[in-house]
């Protein structure tokens, strides 16, 4: 694990769309997970590799997304984008 003093620019580097930033970036297996995405999300896009997608990203902090859930409040309908030279696209959807 890396803490970088510039993760605008981490993420810049990367590609991820500026729209969908969030609080945390990580890179597994060549892939950028932006956010609090699902690990399901991740295992199926790790195992896809869809042509054209360089990450998964969930803008914000959704209330009941990983990390996020909060007892007795309802989960947050949210997207994750899977972003890329191919564009952007809703990868999944969750929530509410």
């Amino acid at each position: 694990m890396l803490d970088d003093g510039n993760r605008a620019a981490f993420r810049r580097a990367r590609g991820v769309p500026a729209g969908v930033n969030s609080c945390h970036t990580a890179v597994v297996d060549g892939l950028v997970i932006e956010g609090h995405v699902p690990l399901a999300d991740v295992r199926r896009v790790l195992a896809e590799r869809p042509k054209g997608v360089a990450g998964l990203a969930v803008a914000g902090m959704p209330l009941g997304s990983p990390g996020m859930e909060v007892p007795q409040h309802q989960v947050e309908r949210f997207n994750v984008i899977a972003f890329g030279p191919g564009g952007n696209r809703v990868f999944a959807r969750h929530g509410g």
